[in-house]
């Protein structure tokens, strides 16, 4: 209805005009020459409208001619960024299904249709990527990071191809500009912490790490970093991550001890020993002493802050029979194997002191503790808690999985230690 409302007034007006137009008086005269021309004042304004309209409409013809070249310009443009488009949508597609020669091609016609923008580079290096082209993805990459707003790409591109290769090294110093050019970035956590690990770069393994291997990692950091406050400060952070892990104890007190500060490096190891008893700490503390029967003493002193734990009856009687004490030794080395401690080192020093009350001789009562330590329960020992792979001696990795901070020392059975506690 609006429409046809609208049809009529234009046509109204029109027709007003067209009669405005037939109902001027006069004529118009024009002399050219010889030739006189003489019309009537409505055609003569029906030949002028009719000349700027031919004017105009020659002016237009003539401004896309001139203009033609940009328009097709423009008109190419257009069609390759619509076809660009679509490859670096099938490049898409082709690296969401692991189809690397796919993934090259569209990444490659991308490339030549749109131009090496960040977007086209890092498909196509990603693509080099996927097809195991290292060499190709890594100038590919180092392309993509000099662009100014693809330069973390590529940075971060060329830190995966490190990785992949092992090149630790040049992963970490990868990392280092990555995180320069955009900085408090969470992208690769696991990785980035790992290269800085397998350069021994341990605080900046520590500034990557989670709670759980905090302590691992800032205790590594404080025993390899030569600045001694800078590594009394790590080994705090590392007690204060986990005090009840031997090795942040040592690592605080092995620089107390360096810097002079016995008195506050064993007070460090007797508070952990009364949280957490551990025969490292046990061997730190005695390390100074050297005359037996003193080791035998200073022992009863640290094992007076845990004295039912198995470690503190152990260590004393351990120390008790390099005294010379094998009463002692025995009365500790049978309160353990009471409560049900059944490791193999508590029956080798169950032999030891079977030799030492024969005078030096093999005995009956040494054999029979041979024989029960050749089937006797595993000594305490570190354990991986993410693959549960053991190894000897702690280490802030794991040797088999390479986890950080996952090794727990395993004492044995939890029924016999309370049977301790309450002897």
């Amino acid at each position: 209805m609006r429409r046809v409302f609208f049809f009529l007034v234009a046509s109204a007006v029109v027709l007003a005009i067209a009669f405005g137009l037939a109902s001027l008086p006069g004529t118009v005269s024009a002399e050219i020459g010889s030739l006189s021309l003489s019309v009537r004042t409505p055609l003569a304004v029906l030949a002028l409208i009719l000349v700027i309209l031919i004017a105009y409409s020659l002016l237009r013809l003539l401004g896309l001619v001139l203009h033609l070249p940009r328009h097709l310009k423009l008109w190419r443009s257009g069609r390759d960024r619509a076809r660009g488009d679509r490859a670096v949508t099938r490049a898409l597609l082709a690296l969401a299904a692991g189809e690397a020669r796919g993934a090259q091609q569209e990444a490659a016609r991308a490339r030549r249709l749109l131009g090496d923008t960040p977007q086209t580079l890092l498909l196509a290096g990603e693509a080099a990527r996927l097809a195991e082209r290292s060499d190709e993805g890594d100038a590919i990459f180092r392309l993509l990071a000099e662009h100014k707003e693809g330069a973390f790409l590529g940075l971060r591109g060329l830190f995966r191809q490190a990785v992949a290769r092992g090149d630790w090294a040049e992963a970490a110093r990868l990392a280092r500009q990555a995180e320069a050019v955009h900085p408090g970035g969470t992208w690769l956590r696991s990785d980035r912490q790992r290269a800085a690990i397998e350069s021994g770069d341990w605080r900046a393994a520590l500034a990557l790490a989670e709670p759980p291997s905090r302590a691992s990692l800032a205790a590594a950091a404080a025993d390899a970093d030569p600045d001694p406050n800078a590594a009394l400060r790590l080994a705090r952070e590392a007690v204060a991550a986990d005090s009840t892990l031997p090795a942040a104890t040592l690592a605080l007190a092995r620089r107390l001890r360096a810097l002079g500060r016995e008195r506050r490096a064993m007070a460090a190891i007797e508070q952990a020993w009364e949280r957490a008893p551990h025969p490292s700490l046990a061997e730190f503390a005695l390390a100074p002493i050297t005359e037996a029967l003193a080791r035998a003493t200073a022992a009863q002193g640290l094992a007076a802050h845990n004295p039912n734990h198995p470690e503190s009856r152990f260590l004393l009687a351990r120390t008790a029979l390099g005294a010379g004490l094998t009463g002692e030794a025995r009365r500790h080395a049978e309160s353990l194997r009471t409560a049900g401690i059944g490791w193999r080192r508590l029956w080798l020093l169950i032999a030891e002191i079977a030799r030492a009350e024969a005078g030096g001789k093999e005995s009956p009562a040494e054999r029979e503790a041979l024989r029960a330590a050749a089937t006797a329960e595993p000594d305490p020992a570190w354990r991986c808690r993410e693959c549960g792979g053991e190894t000897p001696s702690w280490q802030p990795l794991c040797p088999h999985c390479g986890a950080a901070g996952r090794l727990a020392w395993e004492t044995g059975p939890r029924k016999a230690v309370q049977a301790l506690a309450r002897s």
